[in-house]
């Protein structure tokens, strides 16, 4: 299977494209910039309230590179536990085989539809396609990723999927989309903030109630006790997590954790940098199953998809301990400006531009590493303490190489890097394209400016200055004015 057919990449223009269509939109642009600018504010001032929120992180980047180094050890360990606890344990190892084992699991029980907490490894796999093409409809309860269902949209931000809507036209979605879907929006329905959540609680009411059958993702799962986390802001999670008699839970091989204990760190963590919460107004942790207590029968499927080649990469791998706060979304220049859709996948912003690439093979996302200032604001803010320059570097080589491969002649990039390699290792070369360019500044220079360049340049110069070259290099200006004349070599020698 390629890596196309992971589902991750959703196929959309790459970034460059996809990006000048969202910095067209001033809408758009107002709308991530008041978000992420709330956000941002709120991370710093909860996080400053930790005297060791330093310590707490370097604390979860070890528990996290130590899982990832003995991540087959803990995940058998996990098996064991859930397994010992009334569930069931599935593996999938990409994207098509965990949709063959959730959609066999729920026409196992007869029903034609499931509710769903919000879950990014099912969006990942496509699930949610997956399960209409076998009859059975899937609803979001989640109350963004209600939205964006109703939008017919696709999720642009991890923590707030339709973070590029604002309460008008998220107003307009209800009326015209809820009664399609089940129950409609109320009648005079404003865009205040209450009455829309209001809105939503009355439509998913009833799917609470009669479903059978959720679906759920996990933020972890701890090793020795089997015990899955789900948490969430608005409680939808816990009705769908409660209410139905069949729980299937869908998580990436990478959430494991090695010990309940290890909660104590993420749970400080995870609220601080996701929402600016000091906790999570809920926070669901469940065991198997517990006769006369939530679902009666328990799946838990263990995603791969990509996983496991990801960790083969020394420095790539790392990407595998986001624990999917998006503080670096939150923080990042480029994202605040593009928003999410740009990147064309599930996982947008910093980390999506270095998970991505690993995950359906950086050739289906080449573009992808290129998305970003390399500012370091990500890595700053990342409570697990993810390089993501470091990656983001290392997959823009493997991005040149791999364009490298496939071509049979030279990029025109390629013969302009080998020609300045020509140039810079060799002094007296370098010393003649100087004085070249500085000769040829002076004929199109104005006001210490070039204008338009020609040829492979244009792209470049048509959005920025191009400042004229020196009139004269360092070197040449050192060797005037400190290299000694005979008259002082022969003073010094006098001692004079």
């Amino acid at each position: 299977m390629s890596g196309a057919d992971n589902v991750v990449w959703l196929g959309t223009p790459a970034f460059p494209e996809a990006a000048r269509t969202a910095l067209a939109d001033p809408q758009l642009r107002a709308n991530l910039r008041r978000a992420t600018g709330t956000i941002r504010d709120r991370r710093l001032a909860v996080a400053a309230e930790l005297e060791d929120w330093e310590e707490l992180r370097e604390r979860a980047a070890t528990i996290k590179h130590h899982t990832l180094r003995h991540l087959d050890h803990h995940l058998l360990r996990l098996e064991k536990a859930v397994t010992a606890a009334g569930g069931v344990v599935h593996w999938a190892a990409d994207a098509a085989e965990a949709n063959r084992i959730v959609t066999r699991l729920v026409e196992a029980t007869g029903e034609s539809e499931v509710v769903k907490v919000k879950s990014m490894a099912t969006q990942e796999i496509g699930l949610n396609e997956a399960l209409a093409d076998a009859g059975i409809r899937a609803y979001e309860t989640d109350l963004a990723e209600l939205i964006v269902q109703l939008g017919g949209d696709r999720p642009s931000h991890i923590l707030v999927p339709a973070i590029h809507r604002n309460r008008f036209e998220i107003r307009e979605i209800f009326q015209r989309e809820m009664g399609e879907w089940g129950a409609p929006a109320p009648e005079g329905l404003t865009a205040e903030p209450r009455d829309l959540a209001e809105a939503a609680r009355l439509h998913l009411r009833e799917r609470f109630l009669r479903a059978k059958v959720a679906v759920s993702g996990a933020n972890f799962a701890t090793a020795d006790t089997g015990t899955v986390v789900v948490v969430e802001s608005e409680g939808n999670g816990r009705m769908c997590l409660t209410l139905p008699e069949t729980l299937i839970t869908v998580m990436g091989i990478e959430k494991v954790l090695p010990s309940f204990a290890d909660l104590d760190v993420f749970l400080q963590l995870l609220p601080r940098s996701s929402t600016g919460e000091r906790m999570n107004p809920y926070t669901s942790l469940w065991t198997g199953v517990t006769e006369g207590d939530g679902p009666r029968n328990f799946h838990l499927v263990l995603l791969d998809n990509g996983r496991t080649a990801t960790l083969a990469d020394e420095v790539g791998r790392q990407a595998l301990a986001c624990i999917r706060c998006s503080a670096c979304l939150n923080v990042c220049p480029v994202y605040e400006r593009t928003g999410g859709h740009a990147y064309g996948s599930v996982y947008p912003g910093p980390i999506g531009a270095v998970l991505t690439p690993q995950l359906v093979g950086v050739e289906h996302a080449a573009s992808l590493p290129f998305a970003s200032t390399l500012c370091g604001a990500c890595y700053d803010a990342c409570p697990v303490k993810i390089n993501i320059p470091e990656v983001l570097v290392h997959l823009r080589a493997e991005a040149v190489e791999a364009e490298r491969r496939d071509r049979l002649f030279p990029t025109p990039e390629a013969l302009v890097m080998k020609a300045l390699g020509a140039v810079l290792g060799s002094p007296r070369r370098l010393a003649a394209v100087q004085r070249l360019a500085a000769g040829a500044s002076r004929l199109v220079a104005r006001d210490g400016r070039i204008g338009a360049l020609p040829g492979p340049f244009a792209r470049w110069s048509a959005t920025r200055d191009t400042p004229a070259p020196a009139r004269e290099s360092l070197r040449a200006w050192w060797r005037r004015t400190r290299t000694p004349t005979s008259e002082d070599i022969r003073t010094k020698a006098e001692g004079k």
